[in-house]
């Protein structure tokens, strides 16, 4: 599974990004708002760090209005995706911004059907929101098991983006159901290596160490 990092900080890019093992970047007009920074300043700035697909977000809801903004977000660097909503209108957008060769990602899925239908128009991603129906009583992972099993039936190209994942948790939960890429914040990836009996054992070991050398 290919790990994405939620954020618009570049200083949590940076750090995630010398591991070596972040494959792009997803955002969205909250997390640019919250780093007070003109936005295609930052996302090319974001663009530098990650060479891996960067998500960037319209804010238009009508279609040719989003076709527009979306164009625009495209000639910010190569590795531009054009995040749109899973609205009607944003499916006629994708249409459009697909057939021009411009990579999308379709956010705020929260049933398989949705996702059923931006892959039929071409979406390059699907962003199912895992946490957010687990916040309403709803199992995230079935929803993404179904859109896996629909995707797998008829060989849709889709990349299944899982969102929303909350903790460590959720990003095994997703890759054991099959999700080809899964997104988190800064927070959640820094977790997704601690383990107590890790930092027990490297403990001992150093304080085995110390001792041997007195």
């Amino acid at each position: 599974m290919k790990f994405f990092l939620d954020t618009a900080n570049l200083d949590e890019l940076r750090d995630a990004a010398a591991m070596g093992i972040v494959d792009g970047v997803t955002t969205n007009p909250s997390l640019v708002a919250k780093e007070g920074k003109d936005f295609k300043t930052l996302v090319a700035e974001i663009c530098e760090i990650v060479p891996g697909p960067v998500s960037a977000e319209v804010v238009s809801t009508e279609a040719n209005a989003m076709v527009k903004e979306g164009r625009e977000l495209a000639k910010i660097a190569d590795n531009i995706v054009v995040k749109l909503p899973t609205i009607a209108e944003g499916v006629k957008a994708l249409t459009v911004l697909a057939g021009e060769g411009v990579k999308t990602n379709l956010t705020l899925v929260f049933q398989p059907l949705q996702a059923l239908i931006v892959a039929k128009a071409g979406a390059t991603f699907v962003s199912p929101f895992l946490g957010r129906l687990d916040d309403i009583g709803h199992d995230g992972m079935e929803v993404l098991s179904e859109i896996r099993q629909i995707y797998d039936n008829y060989g849709f190209r889709t990349e299944i983006l899982a969102a929303s994942l909350r903790h460590p948790l959720h990003v095994a939960q997703a890759a054991k159901v099959g999700a080809d890429i899964g997104t988190m914040p800064y927070k959640t990836f820094k977790s997704l290596l601690n383990h107590p009996l890790t930092d027990i054992g490297l403990e001992r070991f150093l304080a085995d160490w110390k001792a041997a050398q007195q």
